[in-house]
């Protein structure tokens, strides 16, 4: 029987509890899920790349076939790397969808062996996203409902 490997992109600054509703579906769905930080220059992250990587490793230790990583370039490039046969992309509104339909078209064509799959996460996350998170933990606002109480810490620990 064929292994599935799906990789789920995002830049995650930082990680949700959005995101994880997701990471915990997919590797249900999946033999082996690639969380994969994207290195976006044109970003300007609160969190480096080495604190996301740590981050997503921590509050995701408990699956067993969910592993972390990141990349630099084109996702469907970095899937075929990696042996990944599926995207996996976060759908929390309709919003959300005409960019990721976009996306997936683009990438179906530049690599018809990746499929994209749209994972919605639990309706009590649907509004939920990084910025808001960051925006609102830079004015001092309680987020522990919506992050993992390790992200919360270093959230702290960036805007004392």
């Amino acid at each position: 029987m064929k292994k599935i490997t799906a990789i789920y992109p995002g830049t995650f600054d930082p990680v949700t509890n959005g995101h994880l509703d997701v990471i915990e579906r997919a590797s249900k769905l999946f033999d082996k899920v690639i969380i994969t930080i994207a290195v976006n220059s044109s970003k300007k992250p609160l969190f480096t790349k080495e604190e996301r990587l740590e981050m997503i490793k921590n509050v995701t230790k408990k699956y067993k076939n969910v592993t972390v990583d990141s990349f630099d370039g084109l996702l469907v490039t970095y899937a075929k790397k990696k042996k990944a046969s599926v995207i996996i992309r976060g759908l929390r509104a309709i919003s959300d969808f005409d960019y990721e339909f976009q996306i997936a078209l683009t990438n179906r064509k530049l690599e018809p062996d990746v499929n994209t799959i749209f994972l919605m996460p639990s309706e009590k996350y649907s509004f939920l996203n990084s910025s808001l998170v960051r925006e609102l933990a830079s004015y001092k606002a309680n987020v522990k409902e919506f992050v993992p109480d390790y992200v919360y810490k270093k959230l702290k620990e960036k805007y004392k």
